[in-house]
């Protein structure tokens, strides 16, 4: 420890003059410069780790994105070497999605969903800002949860949005949100990847499976950047509207339509 003493001069036995006493400013005393320095350096300490410590959880945050691998696929393998045969047709294979797929599902803020695929197929990455992961469990806007390609027979995704965007009620049933018509008006752009036209929209069906009620589409759209045909599937559960979407162009719609609509009429939440 460092210690200073100050010997402060008598002014009446001084024989020096007045304004030359060694008192001056405060901090020209050996005791409380010292002191004073210290205190600077805990400051700047203190800064320091704050500032360590606020970069450290930003990479907390994010490091599910480098740590965490989803078990379901590898990416750019085909799916039929990681996923099992479907029970009901053994040239598919089941994907059933757990909390170890997607940011929402870890959140709890969409129900595991399933449906087949061919096993031809390859899992598809999700750009970090489509994936929801940054605004999960409350999530303002809709976002991709898996995506799937097949060279030959088209595209495949699951599109979720909050419940709360679509109606004010908590944990309604998509019948409660509206006609089949009024929910794709919300969600179609999600389906074609840019914009939705009503016209675009050929056929709706209502379909109950079990307590679960779903929405069904069959849209052509000549302008879509998924492709020209698209199958759709909507239900509501939990938090979140659930919807899944099955693409084509017109090549690949001509040998692939009864493989999509299989596809679609597979899923379930």
């Amino acid at each position: 420890m460092v210690t200073a003493s100050v010997t402060v001069p008598c002014p009446i036995r001084s024989s020096r003059p007045r304004n030359k006493s060694p008192l001056k400013a405060s901090n020209s005393i050996p005791g409380i410069h010292l002191r004073y320095n210290h205190q600077q350096q805990l400051s700047h300490q203190n800064h320091v780790t704050r500032t360590l410590r606020r970069e450290f959880l930003k990479g907390l945050a994010l490091s599910p994105l480098i740590l965490e691998v989803p078990h379901s696929l590898a990416r750019e393998i085909e799916v039929g070497s990681v996923l099992p045969p479907s029970p009901s047709d053994p040239s598919f294979v089941i994907f059933k999605a757990s909390a170890k797929d997607t940011p929402a599902l870890r959140a709890g803020n969409v129900q595991p969903y399933q449906f087949i695929l061919p096993p031809t197929w390859k899992q598809t990455r999700v750009a970090n800002i489509l994936s929801g992961n940054y605004c999960q469990p409350k999530c303002a806007e809709p976002w991709v949860e898996v995506k799937f390609e097949g060279e030959k027979e088209g595209k495949a995704q699951v599109v979720a949005s909050p419940l709360i965007r679509l109606t004010n009620k908590p944990n309604a049933q998509i019948e409660d949100i509206g006609d089949p018509e009024k929910l794709i008006a919300s969600l179609g752009p999600f389906v074609t990847g840019n914009t939705y036209d009503p016209d675009e929209l050929l056929e709706t069906s209502v379909e109950k499976i079990g307590d679960q009620t779903y929405y069904k589409y069959v849209l052509e759209t000549p302008f879509a950047l998924t492709g020209t045909h698209n199958l759709a599937k909507a239900t509501a559960k939990g938090n979140s509207v659930v919807l899944f979407v099955v693409s084509a162009s017109d090549k690949q719609w001509q040998s692939s339509q009864k493989t999509l609509k299989a596809m679609l009429d597979s899923f379930q939440v």
